[in-house]
C-alpha cells in the first residue's frame, strides 16, 4: 500500500481547502454579480425608455408652446391681414430654426394658414406661408374637442400618421391679430428624435414605434410589447433569442398608441462578466499556489518531529527498549513523546519482570513431579514440560502443534474416543475445571492410567496436569470389581426377597391381618431402600470405571416418571406424603436410556421423601422450552446448604445438616443422577422457590438426541 508523505498531505489539504474556499466564494460572487449585471442592464433599458417617453411628452408640450408664441408674435401683425407671403415665409424660416425650449430640437416645419370662418374647423383658405418640408397643412383641422398641449393654452395637438413615413405631431394656435388665421408647427416623431431628446445614449438602442406598425423582430419581443400594451405599464426582460435587455414604455395622452423601446446589447454584460471570470480564475490560481507553498513549509516543519517519533515507535516495535525517545516541539507532540518514553520504561520493566517470572515458571514446571501441558482453543499442544514428555515417552518438540488426543491417545469407550464426548478440556470450559481418569496407550505400546486435571481457559490457553496413577488405578479397579461382585451378590437375593414380600403383602391384605400387613410393608420398605443403595453403589462403580453406557432408544418421559413414582410409592405411603403431578402436555418423546432416567427420578424422589416433612406434598412438574425440556421434583424440606454449590453433586457428599434423617444414604444419589444427565447431554440444577426446594433435570432434544 502506497503511503503519501505527511508534508505532501498537509500541503495538498491546505491548497485544496484554499482553492475550494476561493472557488466557492468566486462562484457565489459570480452568480450574484451576474444577477446584479442583468438587473442593472434591465434598469438601464427601463430608465432609457422612461427618459425617452418624458422627452417626447416634453417636446409635445414645447411644440404647443411654440405654436402659441408664433400666433401671438407681434411680427405677424403686419402680414397676416394683407396676406403678403414672402416676408412671412422668411419670418417662419427664422422661427423654424429656433430651438424648442429646454432641448436641442427644432420644429420640423411651421406655417400660417387661413380658414373661411373665424377659428373654424376647416382650413380651406389655404397656406399663407410655410417653412420646412411640405406638410398636409390644409388637412389639419382641429376641433374644439381636441386635447390641448398645455393647460390654459389655446393651442391644439394632433398626430398624423403618414402611410409611408414617420408620424408627425402638429400643434395649432389661433392668430389673435387675424381671426381667420392659424399658426401651426410640426415635429416629425422618429427614433432619431427620441435619441436626440434623451442626450447621451451610448450603448443603447432607442426606437419610437407605433402600435400595429412595429417591425417583426421575434416572438419574444412581440410578446413583451403585447404585455406592456395589455397592462398599460412598462415591461422589461432579458431576451436571450435577441441577445438583448429590452424595455418597452407605452406613451399616453396625445401620443397614445406609440411606445418607446430601449434595448441594451447583452454582449456588453457578457464582456464584463468574462473579464470578471478571468480575474477570479487568476486569483484562485494565485491563492492555491500560495497555499501550496505555505502547506509545504508547514508540512515539513510538522513532519520532522513526527518522523523522529515514528522512528522511535518503530524501534520500540522491533524490541529496542534501551534507546530513549527524543523530545518533540509543540504541546501535542511533546505529550506524545512523553507518552512513548513512559511506555518504553514500563515495557522495559515489564519485560524484565516477565523474564524473571518465565524463569521461575520454567523452574517450577521442570521441578514438579507431575506432567504439565497447555492447549489452545483447538486443543493443539503449545507447551509440554519434560515430565509430561517422559510420561508419554515422546520428545517435547514432536508434540508441539499436534492435537492433544493424537498425542495422549486415550483408550476408546464403546468405539468412541473420549475426545469426542468426555474430554475434560472441553468440560472445564463450561464448569470451571474438570478431572478425568484416562487409560493411555504410549508410543512403545505400554498402557498407563493417568489423572488429567484441566483448568478453565485463560487468555486462550488451558493448562492440564498429568498424574500417573497406574498403580492406584489398578487398586481402584480391584476395589470396583469387589464392589461390583458384592453388589451383584446382594442384588439377586434382594430381588427375590422383594418379590416374596410383595406376594406375602397381597395375601395378608386379603386376610385382613392389619398388624402382620404393617410389619410386612415395613420389611418391604427396608428391602426397597437396601435395593436402592445397592443399585447406586453398583452404578457408581460403573461410572467410575467408565463402563456406564447410554442406550439411545425411543422413550416417553411420562412413562419414565410413572415408573419412578411406582417404585418409590411405598416410601411415600410410610410418611403419608402426597405426590402431585403437574407435567405439561404433551411431553416430547426423546431418544435416551429409559431405565437410567428412571433411576435419576428414583434418586430425586428418594431425596425428597427423606427431607420433606411427614404429611407434606411432593410436586413433579416440568416445562418444555426451545430445544430442551426441564422436569423437576419439588418438596417442602429445609433446603440445601448454601455452601455446597456444585460440590453437592460430588461423590460421597452428604449434607451436614443436624436435621438430616438417619437413613440418609451414602451420598451417591445426586452424583449418579448428574452423571446420567451429562451422558444424555443434560444437567441438573437446584434452586429455592417460595420456601420449597426444587431440583430440575434439563434434557435437550434436537439434532443430537432428537424427538423419537
Amino acid at each position: 500500500m502506497h503511503r503519501v508523505p505527511f508534508s505532501i498531505l498537509v500541503a495538498t489539504t491546505i491548497a485544496g481547502l484554499a482553492l475550494l474556499a476561493v472557488v466557492t466564494i468566486a462562484g457565489a460572487s459570480y452568480g450574484l454579480l451576474q444577477r446584479s449585471a442583468d438587473e442593472q442592464a434591465l434598469e438601464r433599458a427601463r430608465s432609457a425608455a422612461d427618459r425617452g417617453a418624458r422627452a417626447l411628452e416634453s417636446a409635445a408640450d414645447e411644440l404647443s408652446s411654440a405654436a402659441d408664441r408664433l400666433g401671438e408674435h407681434a411680427a405677424l401683425e403686419p402680414w397676416t391681414p394683407s396676406g403678403e407671403r414672402a416676408p412671412l415665409a422668411a419670418f417662419l424660416e427664422t422661427v423654424r430654426a429656433t430651438r424648442l425650449a429646454g432641448s436641442e430640437q427644432t420644429p420640423t416645419a411651421c406655417a400660417v394658414t387661413r380658414t373661411t370662418a373665424p377659428h373654424g374647423a376647416r382650413a380651406d383658405g389655404g397656406v399663407l406661408a410655410s417653412a420646412g418640408p411640405e406638410q398636409p397643412w390644409p388637412a389639419i383641422a382641429l376641433t374644439a374637442g381636441d386635447p390641448m398641449g398645455i393647460s390654459g393654452s389655446p393651442a391644439r395637438l394632433r398626430v398624423v400618421r403618414a402611410a409611408d413615413g414617420d408620424p408627425t405631431l402638429f400643434a395649432s394656435a389661433p392668430v389673435p391679430a387675424a381671426p381667420n388665421d392659424w399658426a401651426r408647427a410640426a415635429l416629425t416623431l422618429d427614433s432619431a428624435l427620441a435619441a436626440r431628446l434623451m442626450g447621451n445614449t451610448a450603448g443603447l438602442e432607442i426606437r419610437l414605434l407605433a402600435r400595429g406598425s412595429e417591425p417583426p423582430e421575434g416572438e419574444a419581443r412581440a410578446l413583451l410589447r403585447d404585455r406592456a400594451f395589455a397592462a398599460g405599464t412598462p415591461a422589461s426582460a432579458h431576451l436571450g433569442s435577441d441577445d438583448r435587455y429590452v424595455a418597452v414604455r407605452p406613451l399616453s395622452g396625445i401620443l397614445a398608441g406609440f411606445f418607446i423601446e430601449a434595448a441594451v446589447p447583452a454582449a456588453e454584460v457578457r464582456q464584463a462578466m468574462s473579464t470578471l471570470a478571468s480575474r477570479l480564475t487568476t486569483l484562485a490560481l494565485v491563492i492555491a499556489s500560495l497555499a501550496s507553498l505555505a502547506g509545504m513549509f508547514i508540512g515539513r516543519r510538522l513532519a520532522e518531529p513526527i518522523n523522529r517519533l515514528t522512528d522511535s515507535a518503530t524501534r520500540l516495535g522491533a524490541g529496542d527498549l534501551e534507546t530513549p525517545i527524543a523530545q518533540a516541539p509543540g504541546a501535542e507532540l511533546a505529550v506524545l513523546a512523553e507518552g512513548l518514553e513512559d511506555m518504553r520504561r514500563r515495557l522495559r520493566e515489564q519485560t524484565a519482570e516477565l523474564g524473571r517470572r518465565q524463569a521461575e515458571s520454567a523452574a517450577v514446571l521442570s521441578g514438579i513431579a507431575e506432567g504439565v501441558f497447555s492447549v489452545d482453543r483447538d486443543r493443539r499442544i503449545g507447551y509440554l514440560n519434560p515430565q509430561a514428555a517422559a510420561l508419554l515417552g515422546i520428545a517435547p518438540e514432536a508434540a508441539l502443534g499436534a492435537f492433544c488426543g493424537d498425542v495422549l491417545k486415550p483408550a476408546a469407550v464403546d468405539g468412541v474416543r473420549p475426545c469426542e464426548s468426555q474430554c475434560p478440556i472441553v468440560h472445564a470450559r463450561s464448569r470451571g475445571s474438570a478431572r478425568a481418569v484416562e487409560p493411555l496407550t504410549l508410543v512403545d505400546g505400554t498402557h498407563r492410567s493417568v489423572v488429567i486435571t484441566s483448568s478453565p481457559p485463560a487468555a486462550g490457553l488451558q493448562f492440564q496436569v498429568l498424574r500417573d496413577e497406574t498403580d492406584s488405578e489398578a487398586a481402584r479397579r480391584l476395589r470396583d470389581v469387589v464392589f461390583a461382585n458384592i453388589s451383584h451378590e446382594f442384588k439377586t437375593p434382594l430381588s427375590a426377597q422383594l418379590a416374596s414380600i410383595e406376594l406375602l403383602s397381597d395375601q395378608l391384605g386379603r386376610s385382613g391381618d392389619r398388624r402382620s400387613l404393617e410389619l410386612v410393608q415395613s420389611l418391604e420398605r427396608g428391602t426397597l431402600r437396601l435395593t436402592q443403595l445397592v443399585d447406586n453403589l453398583l452404578e457408581s462403580v460403573r461410572i467410575e470405571a467408565g463402563s456406564l453406557s447410554i442406550r439411545r432408544r425411543a422413550l416417553a418421559l411420562d412413562e419414565v416418571i410413572e415408573q419412578a413414582v411406582e417404585l418409590t410409592s411405598p416410601l411415600f405411603e410410610q410418611r403419608q406424603q402426597r405426590i402431585e403431578l403437574e407435567l405439561p402436555y404433551p411431553l416430547p418423546n426423546l431418544q435416551g436410556d429409559g431405565p437410567r432416567l428412571a433411576q435419576v427420578f428414583v434418586n430425586l424422589l428418594a431425596n425428597a421423601n427423606k427431607y420433606a416433612p411427614t404429611g407434606s406434598t411432593i410436586r413433579i412438574g416440568g416445562r418444555v422450552g426451545t430445544g430442551s425440556v426441564g422436569l423437576w421434583v419439588e418438596d417442602e424440606g429445609p433446603g440445601l446448604p448454601d455452601t455446597t454449590g456444585r460440590s453437592l453433586f460430588a461423590r460421597f457428599v452428604r449434607s451436614a445438616d443436624e436435621d438430616e434423617p438417619e437413613q440418609s444414604g451414602m451420598g451417591l444419589g445426586l452424583w449418579i443422577a448428574q452423571s446420567i444427565a451429562e451422558r444424555h447431554g443434560g444437567k441438573i440444577d437446584t434452586e429455592r422457590i417460595d420456601g420449597r426446594t426444587r431440583i430440575t433435570l434439563h434434557l435437550p432434544y434436537g439434532e443430537l438426541w432428537g424427538r423419537a
